[in-house]
């Protein structure tokens, strides 16, 4: 008998769960609450780890047409002065390929392919233990029943509290996101600021960090350490109004640098919220979970790696499983998986430290830590 199979939510851990599965010829049923693939936008860049990501893609058969669209150059960063002068500035080799980058949207039409998404089936509970097997409810009233369900649908996620009550906690550090477009045309002198990849400029408990995407789109991202609550006072839909208080709390930086929030289009606010380190659960048969509904951390690089490897390998541990061995390979899923992510979670979670701390040499440490001399 065709173990019944559901994956819920269609994030890079899904999709790459679901791809490797249909490789082995195993179909998956794919729960995703959204209408359709674009119905939000699709998020920024993500640089894929060469050991995490790209492997997590060579088990999909997809890293060739990766490392078509992927931008190597993307590796580049440079980190300024709140004053603007140049403290690091490191450019990648001609050949590296340890981090290319790739922008949300083009992964997530990469990883689609020709899958069959269940778009707008938003789910609200999942309830193991039943004679049918588990049981998924979704926001329509209907009821389907499956061998597994895979929670991949994220922080917030609706089928982790099948197997565990922890929640996500604040981690004192809020984040505010906007945009720029077209840079090299229509703003070239940051353009040139920014470079090929990423520019980060460190200050006492706050940052500013710019990404490129393709096609001239730039991503900035304003973190600093305040109360959930800062915002009391402010309307976030009002984008002059956000603009005003971001310039106010970057006062007296480089006017280049401020020219970022300046020109930036929109806001949206993204305060930072973590699971525990070496969080865990008592196992559950018949439902499991990957990547930031496992363990969510900072988001420093890790999250989407880790996500898209745990989703190639549990479907890999499903596929040559045997046919009354399902559970074991899901438990044995979870102990790696676990293991795994505790160790990043402890890193990303001392970078977020480093990285919006009082001591902005703290962050430059950081980086010299990780990058080549």
């Amino acid at each position: 008998m065709r173990r019944r199979i559901a994956v819920v939510g269609s994030g890079p851990a899904g999709l790459t769960f679901a791809r490797v599965l249909h490789r082995y010829g195993h179909p998956v049923a794919i729960l995703e609450r959204d209408p359709a693939p674009d119905a939000r936008p699709p998020g920024g860049t993500l640089d894929l780890h060469r050991g995490l990501g790209q492997l997590a893609l060579d088990k999909a058969g997809l890293l060739t047409e990766f490392q078509t669209l992927s931008r190597p150059e993307g590796q580049a960063m440079r980190i300024l002065d709140t004053d603007g002068t140049v403290l690091r500035d490191w450019q990648p080799r001609p050949d590296e390929q340890a981090n290319p980058e790739i922008d949300r949207g083009q992964l997530r039409d990469l990883l689609l392919g020709s899958l069959d998404v269940q778009w707008g089936r938003s789910v609200t509970r999942v309830v193991p233990g039943t004679r049918d097997g588990v049981l998924v409810h979704f926001a329509d009233g209907r009821q389907e029943a499956f061998d597994l369900v895979v929670g991949a649908d994220g922080a917030w996620s609706r089928v982790r509290p099948a197997l565990t009550s922890v929640a996500p906690h604040y981690t004192g550090v809020t984040s505010i996101e906007t945009s720029l477009d077209d840079v090299d045309t229509g703003h070239p002198d940051l353009a040139r600021l920014i470079g090929d990849g990423s520019m980060a400029v460190y200050g006492v408990n706050r940052s500013l960090v710019a990404q490129r995407n393709s096609g001239g789109h730039v991503k900035v991202y304003a973190r600093f350490r305040a109360p959930l609550d800062w915002h009391t006072n402010l309307d976030l839909a009002d984008v002059e109004a956000v603009r005003t208080s971001l310039l106010a709390l970057f006062d007296g930086w480089a006017a280049p640098v401020l020219d970022l929030l300046r020109h930036g289009t929109a806001f949206v606010h993204r305060p930072i919220y973590v699971l525990p380190v070496s969080h865990t659960w008592t196992h559950v048969p018949g439902v499991t979970l990957l990547g930031d509904a496992a363990h969510l951390m900072p988001p420093l690089g890790a999250g989407a790696n880790l996500a898209m490897l745990e989703g190639a390998e549990l479907a890999e541990s499903i596929a040559t499983a045997g046919p009354g061995d399902l559970d074991d390979a899901v438990r044995a899923f979870e102990e790696q998986m676990w293991s795994r992510a505790a160790r990043w979670a402890k890193i990303t979670t001392a970078g977020l430290e480093r990285l919006v701390s009082p001591d902005p040499a703290e962050a430059l440490a950081v980086f010299d830590q990780v990058q080549p001399s």
